[in-house]
């Protein structure tokens, strides 16, 4: 059955004085009011949350949502595939209308974490790695921090390429009103800022940040019956890489990404080629070259090239990240995968403000830990 989405809302990202079941509320009762869907048609709930457990000691905050929405008795679940949890989401709402089972379902995306210390946060985080590298006190920046000097002296690119994807995505942000961080950042401040995890800094990486996100999904025939402006979820696919980074053949290549984009294409019947602007996984400015290259917008060790020609700028041949990425807009775990889908669906239906680019086809990766599991979305201009 094709799906389309009719409906969808971002809270304000940042440091936010709300906790996770008031977040998540907020998204999915603005995400309602955007379709005009009452509560009683929903008939499926899916709540994306890596770790309400961990960051506030809240449990069953899909249940909790359901009653604050007036949703009952429609089924709800919790989904949790740590920082792909929100693509994930799309995956569980996308199959729930496919199968025939729901003829409405809501997704809700969010994540309170501001609240913690980073290094508290940090170490939530961090325990998604696997028992051996956990105990060593590998974290995904010392991952990101490794694959980037790889890939830095392997394919001869200049440090300032990675920079230059953080620039690009924080320009971007100024024109989201959602995102945490709304102004320019230029490469030489990037370049000189604190040392994280060589050779990466400060602002390769993204925030810790609070909120949420929300879509609404129907069969395209019943869509119609709501508005002519919709999305259709033409492609998705899903995959795993290894759990120890450490025994993948390449570290440069993100497996998760390179299946799930394949699947995704071959449902979508498309190449990378017709993709008009994507949403890329940027926690680290590294994993926006390797997503590139994984979902073959670049050849293997080139994407830094494409960033330096101004190819992936809003005005570009292929513009990546025009929320502002991760990077700018920030990276609540379970929110961000469906933020991703709030931006392409903004996208394709010509409703993206000063962001717009010209886009009957958008991409989304949404990638958990470092590629351990990947979802990659397409979606396209109902008309």
């Amino acid at each position: 059955m094709d799906v389309a989405v009719i409906g969808a809302s971002m809270t304000q990202f940042g440091q936010r004085d709300a906790w996770i079941r008031e977040l998540i509320a907020e998204a999915g009762e603005a995400c309602l009011a955007d379709a005009a869907v009452a509560p009683d048609e929903v008939d499926h709930l899916y709540v994306s949350n890596m770790a309400s457990g961990e960051f506030e000691g809240q449990g069953g905050i899909m249940n909790a949502l359901a009653h604050d929405l007036g949703l009952m008795p429609a089924y709800s679940e919790r989904v949790d595939q740590t920082s792909s949890s929100g693509g994930a989401g799309i995956y569980e709402a996308w199959q729930s209308i496919a199968s025939g089972a729901s003829e409405m379902t809501l997704l809700v995306g969010g994540e309170k974490m501001t609240h913690r210390t980073t290094a508290e946060a940090t170490d939530v985080i961090a325990s998604i790695t696997h028992p051996a590298e956990y105990k060593h006190g590998v974290t995904l920046p010392s991952f990101a921090g490794m694959t980037a000097r790889h890939y830095l002296e392997r394919f001869d690119a200049p440090r300032d390429s990675l920079a230059k994807v953080a620039a690009k995505n924080h320009a971007n942000g100024v024109d989201n009103p959602h995102a945490q961080f709304q102004k320019e950042v230029d490469v030489e401040t990037i370049l000189d800022s604190p040392i994280v995890a060589d050779p990466l800094r400060l602002y390769d990486f993204c925030p810790i940040t609070d909120g949420s996100a929300a879509l609404l999904f129907c069969p395209v025939d019943v869509a119609e019956e709501y508005t002519d402006d919709y999305a259709v979820v033409s492609g998705i696919g899903g995959a795993t890489d290894t759990h120890v980074v450490h025994e993948r053949e390449d570290p440069t290549v993100m497996g998760g990404v390179v299946e799930s984009g394949r699947q995704a294409y071959e449902m979508a019947g498309i190449g990378p080629d017709d993709v008009d602007v994507a949403e890329l996984h940027d926690m680290f400015t590294i994993l926006e070259f390797l997503q590139m290259e994984g979902l073959d917008f670049a050849d293997h060790g080139e994407a830094w090239k494409d960033v330096e020609d101004g190819r992936t700028e809003r005005d570009g041949e292929l513009p990546i990240n025009t929320s502002g990425g991760l990077k700018s807009k920030g990276h609540p775990l379970g929110a961000s995968g469906v933020a991703q889908g709030y931006e392409i669906y903004k996208q394709v239906i010509g409703d993206a403000g000063p962001r717009q680019v010209e886009a009957d086809t958008a991409l989304a990766c949404n990638v958990g830990g470092f590629g351990n599991c990947v979802i990659t979305t397409i979606m396209e201009a109902s008309q």
